[in-house]
């Protein structure tokens, strides 16, 4: 997997879609702050730090994009391509990961897309020296968040903010959003 230098970056910030997902992230928990800042890939640093690693896929189909993520996106209020999966380590849930491209891209450049089934994305993504990856952008969820309610909906009990962090990926000029919530139990792996 490639996470070093022939991965390329784009100078944008995700903070301008979404006014309260915010970069750097210095106003993170101390223990969360390399979770949130490392750019490279988090599969792998994951795998790094468990013994056993796997992906729960839990959605993968049409939904309609929140506000920011679509424009994002450049797909406005449309239908849009999700998929939610849960990160395990050592058989015990870490990451929530909910990522999403338009429908017309689905079918063109992001056409893998679709058929990642149980495999961590982060892999793919990291492996094509033609994606670029934006600055990562944090953020603090709680309750009233959409994204909070879909880990609970996935069956993970949460009473506590949790944080998030996400980044656009590039490939021939289409984006492709990945957002990562960090459950309870990250803080357990080693920083």
């Amino acid at each position: 997997m490639r996470a070093g230098p022939a991965f390329r970056s784009f100078p944008m910030t995700l903070s301008r879609a979404g006014a309260a997902w915010r970069s750097p992230a210095l106003f993170a928990p101390e223990r969360l702050r390399g979770w949130l800042t490392d750019p490279r890939s988090l599969t792998a640093r994951i795998r790094a730090r468990c013994h056993r690693f796997h992906v729960r896929p839990l959605y993968l189909g049409r939904a309609a994009a929140d506000a920011d993520e679509a424009c994002l996106l450049g797909a406005g209020r449309g239908l849009a391509m999700t998929r939610e999966v849960l990160l395990f380590a050592d058989g015990v849930p870490v990451v929530f990961a909910h990522s999403v491209v338009s429908m017309h891209d689905v079918r063109g450049v992001w056409r893998m897309f679709a058929g990642v089934g149980a495999r961590p994305l982060g892999e793919l993504l990291f492996a094509d020296a033609r994606i670029a990856r934006s600055p990562l952008a944090v953020r603090r969820l709680d309750a009233r968040h959409p994204l909070f309610r879909r880990v609970r909906a996935a069956g993970i009990s949460v009473h506590e903010p949790l944080w998030a962090r996400r980044s656009l990926f590039m490939r021939n000029g289409r984006p492709l959003l990945v957002t990562e919530v960090f459950l309870p139990a990250i803080s357990e792996l080693a920083p």
